[in-house]
């Protein structure tokens, strides 16, 4: 009789078809969630069954660990959406917990998510009550937020910030406080001075954008996303460029300078300018780094319906902020091509132009570059959604191998002899250098 005391073998494969490894539920949901636009779909996978496939894993998971997932994923990885659907499953499986109240300030970091995390539970779990848990937690992230931020976000939604706070009944720590939610729940808050308000209110547009970008008043996504606008408007360059130059654009991720230039190249000169801030920002690796980029034709694929952005240039915008003292940068698709080492936008170009998109041999590239390579680098970086069409060996003789992941396909080949790390915010950098003994600041 044949023994039946013998672990399963793992015959799972890429979607390109390489064997693809092994990994555990937490490693499986860090995977899909740290690259996730919500809903959105990618080149292998529908975005509904990608959200499917996160409540399933975050069901299984550690609820400590999902909660830790959630907080990297909106602090680390910038993401807003995908966040609040691991809280709703967290509101599941860790009832009888104060995880739940500790957890949803840190993750709802905008007044607005209050309204999106409640109206997303009522998404998932039509004509259902709030779970007491995500109510504490509803509750506590009320504290995160002043008027302003609460007149900013309070809008005609299905569901409203007056609903969640009767529903949640935040507990004021002062009369002061008192009075705030009072506004809240009868909707007479104080109008705020946002760029929104202003330019609705606004006849001469040339003006307002100018008082605006004077008075610092516009985020640093919002800046990108309307330098066109700025120039329709007829604003001077110069307060456009200063208004650049001085944002410290520190949450915004580096794609989105890639977006910018895109869509106003005119200013790409001083956009190119705040990236290479970013790169003088991150912390500097020694020795020698090779960088390797997937350019293959699922990279293509838009980050999400209204962009037309592409995974492939979230990926050669993170190459082009890593600093590193001895750099060389290759590419592959169906072979190996190295191109400029160049920072900043030119690097993007170098990356997005140097071959042709087809298929994705990831192991043939890693061979060639084993043999083309004399001398072994400290560090091997590949950037990739991991849908090899070849099996994955690791030959370089590196003491550092990183596969860094762009996208949320179910499967990857970039663990076990490899660091795996998930994720398109420049903090990878951060983490890769805290990884060999530096500081991730």
């Amino acid at each position: 009789m044949a023994s039946i005391n013998r672990r399963k073998a793992f015959t799972e494969k890429t979607h390109e078809g390489a064997p693809a490894i092994r990994m555990s539920p937490v490693q499986a949901l860090r995977r899909s969630v740290m690259s996730c636009l919500l809903w959105e779909k990618e080149f292998y996978e529908d975005g509904e069954d990608i959200a499917t496939r996160i409540r399933k894993l975050a069901s299984t998971c550690n609820p400590t660990d999902v909660a830790a997932i959630a907080i990297d994923c909106r602090s680390n990885a910038h993401l807003r959406h995908v966040p609040l659907l691991l809280l709703c499953e967290l509101a599941l499986t860790s009832r009888g917990t104060s995880l739940m109240r500790e957890t949803v300030p840190l993750v709802v970091r905008r007044a607005d998510e209050l309204t999106e995390l409640a109206a997303l539970w009522w998404k998932l779990h039509p004509d259902t009550h709030l779970p007491h848990n995500l109510e504490k937690g509803l509750r506590s992230a009320f504290t995160n937020f002043k008027e302003y931020h609460f007149a900013k976000y309070d809008r005609d939604g299905d569901v409203k910030l007056s609903d969640v706070l009767r529903l949640t009944h935040p507990k004021p720590a002062d009369e002061q406080h008192a009075e705030l939610y009072k506004r809240v729940r009868t909707r007479t808050l104080a109008v705020p001075y946002t760029w929104e308000v202003e330019l609705s209110a606004s006849t001469d547009k040339k003006f307002t954008w100018t008082k605006l970008l004077n008075d610092k008043a516009l985020g640093g996504l919002a800046l990108l996303r309307n330098l066109r606008n700025m120039d329709q408007a007829g604003v001077d360059q110069t307060d456009i460029q200063r208004a650049i130059h001085e944002h410290d654009f520190h949450r915004v991720l580096p794609f989105r300078f890639t977006a910018a230039a895109r869509i106003m190249p005119k200013f790409e000169s001083w956009l190119d300018t705040a990236l290479l801030r970013k790169i003088k920002d991150m912390p500097q690796f020694d020795g020698t780094t090779i960088v390797l980029v997937d350019v293959s034709g699922s990279m293509d694929i838009p980050l999400s319906t209204k962009s037309d952005l592409t995974h492939l240039d979230a990926a050669a915008t993170l190459a082009s902020v890593i600093n590193a003292n001895s750099l060389r940068v290759f590419t592959f698709s169906e072979k190996l091509c190295e191109v400029p080492a160049r920072r900043g936008m030119a690097g993007v170009d170098a990356v997005v132009k140097s071959q042709y998109h087809g298929g994705t041999k990831l192991g043939l590239a890693l061979e060639t570059l084993s043999r083309v390579v004399k001398e072994p680098p400290r560090r091997l970086v590949v950037i990739t959604d991991e849908q090899s069409h070849d099996r994955v060996e690791a030959p370089l003789d590196v003491q550092y191998r990183y596969m860094v992941n762009v996208a949320s396909a179910r499967n990857g080949v970039g663990y076990h002899a490899w660091t795996h790390i998930d994720g398109f915010s420049e903090n990878i950098i951060r983490f890769m250098h805290a990884n060999e003994g530096g500081t991730s600041e």
